[in-house]
């Protein structure tokens, strides 16, 4: 959410940042309903001081017709009578506008929600991810992405579809049959490979960089959703409980990512300063509609309904340069994980129209899979990049929607904070280039050598 006080101040900032990221707010309906909104604000509070005053005058005038003459009285009665009327016009008015504030506080608040925060100055204009701009790649010793996989390793490459059903690894037909499109279930030794590289990011996050771990709910109210920034404009990837159908005080949501309970944790409060950052992690089980992407990566695991994922999230003071810090901490993390489990990556900094509403920055990582992009005459894909991860930096645009504050040591006065995050592994999304990249041509695969104690010492699975 952003700052009024900012958009009354230049309104042009935010009409940018509106066209930048493609989004569709009237910022003139906002600010004239902001300013009737105040106006009756201030008229009630002018009719509260005049009820006071009031009360006051005909206390006085009550003392002066006992003393006064009777030749005064009439006057002083005709006056009382004027003074005790009022209150009754002041009561019909206030009415009026109390019903006013809070219309137009509903309508103003619809608007405002969907305000975008604005892109940084350093982020790229773009309309999409096509726009996007490479950051820097990083290959591990043994491949080279500038090669094509049989030019690595000296064979044709199995899709990790073809090789979680040669070893057992998965099952589509069965999952599908139990929850619909985009279903599956892990078997096996797939299943142990995919608690192995949630427990490495967890444990690496907690032990090695001091995130204090956190279990949040997954099924939460629409406030946090609100809140986190994920409503309105993400609703359609949100799965509903319509608990207020069946009598339920109100409705529940499935979250699409462990930020949202990481956040939703301190929504509310005033955080001790000494404390600051905070720094959370946790792993959740996490569920996304997938609206609109039908047709798209329908096949594997790369676009599912439910997956597990080790999310971080920093609250920190409301200082810009601190903020950029913790972002480039944060992407740090994630490429010291995949640069472990020997996976080459590259870093893609987002445009504005790829941002979201709520990111100043983004940056995503994309991790190299070799079924996908284009296949050559043989039918053979010469693999790509898919993301896998993204690092984002809000500023207090999630505080403010939260009411996440600190109080200021110097001045006293409540600050909102600042807030990011970032996916550390989200599995089993990324079981596909650890599936495709450590094939053998025997048709095993090679555990990474930093998940093998996750598995009891195994090396090989087939």
């Amino acid at each position: 959410m952003i700052d009024l006080k900012q958009l009354r101040d230049d309104p042009d900032r935010f009409r940018k940042a509106a066209a930048d990221k493609g989004v569709g707010v009237d910022i003139d309906e906002l600010l004239r309903l902001d300013a009737q909104l105040r106006e009756a604000q201030t008229e009630l509070q002018n009719l509260t001081a005049e009820k006071n005053r009031i009360g006051k005058e005909i206390g006085a005038l009550a003392g002066r017709l006992k003393k006064a003459p009777d030749s005064d009285k009439p006057a002083l009665q005709q006056e009382m009578q004027r003074l005790q009327a009022r209150p009754t016009e002041i009561k019909t008015r206030e009415s009026e506008l109390s019903s006013a504030v809070s219309t137009l506080e509903a309508q103003r608040r619809e608007i405002w929600l969907r305000i975008p925060q604005p892109a940084d100055a350093d982020v790229p204009v773009g309309r999409d991810a096509s726009d996007n701009v490479e950051i820097r790649r990083w290959n591990c010793p043994w491949f080279d992405t500038n090669k094509s996989f049989a030019q690595n390793k000296g064979f044709q490459p199995r899709s990790h579809v073809e090789i979680g059903q040669r070893l057992g690894l998965f099952e589509f037909e069965r999952g599908v049959k139990m929850a619909g499109s985009r279903s599956y279930v892990l078997t096996g030794d797939g299943m142990r490979l995919h608690n192995a590289v949630l427990r490495y990011a967890f444990d690496m996050m907690t032990s090695e960089h001091g995130f204090t771990a956190l279990s949040v709910p997954v099924i939460v109210r629409e406030q946090v959703m609100v809140g986190t920034g994920f409503f309105p404009s993400g609703r359609d990837q949100a799965y509903e409980i319509r608990e207020s159908e069946r009598g339920g005080g109100h409705d529940l949501y499935l979250t699409g990512t462990g930020e949202v309970g990481l956040m939703g944790y301190h929504q509310d409060e005033i955080l001790d300063f000494e404390r600051l950052p905070l720094r959370y992690t946790t792993v959740s089980t996490c569920f996304r509609r997938e609206a609109g992407a039908a047709g798209k990566d329908t096949t594997g695991l790369y676009r599912i309904h439910q997956f597990d994922k080790v999310e971080q999230v920093v609250i920190c003071r409301a200082d810009a340069q601190e903020s950029r810090q913790w972002h480039q901490r944060m992407i740090g993390f994630v490429e010291s994980l995949l640069q472990r489990l020997e996976l080459p990556y590259r870093l893609l900094q987002c445009c504005t129209g790829d941002l979201g509403v709520k990111n100043a920055d983004m940056v995503d990582i994309e991790t190299w899979m070799p079924s996908r992009g284009e296949e050559d005459a043989g039918g053979v894909p010469g693999g790509a990049y898919g993301e896998t991860h993204s690092a984002s930096r809000l500023y207090d645009y999630q505080c403010r929607r939260l009411n996440i504050r600190y109080r200021d040591p110097e001045s006293g006065k409540p600050v909102v904070c600042h807030s990011l995050n970032n996916t550390v592994a989200a599995s089993p999304r990324l079981l596909i280039p650890i599936l495709e990249l450590y094939q053998n041509e025997d048709g095993s695969v090679t555990i990474p050598a930093v998940l093998r104690p996750h598995m009891n010492g195994q090396e090989r699975i087939g």
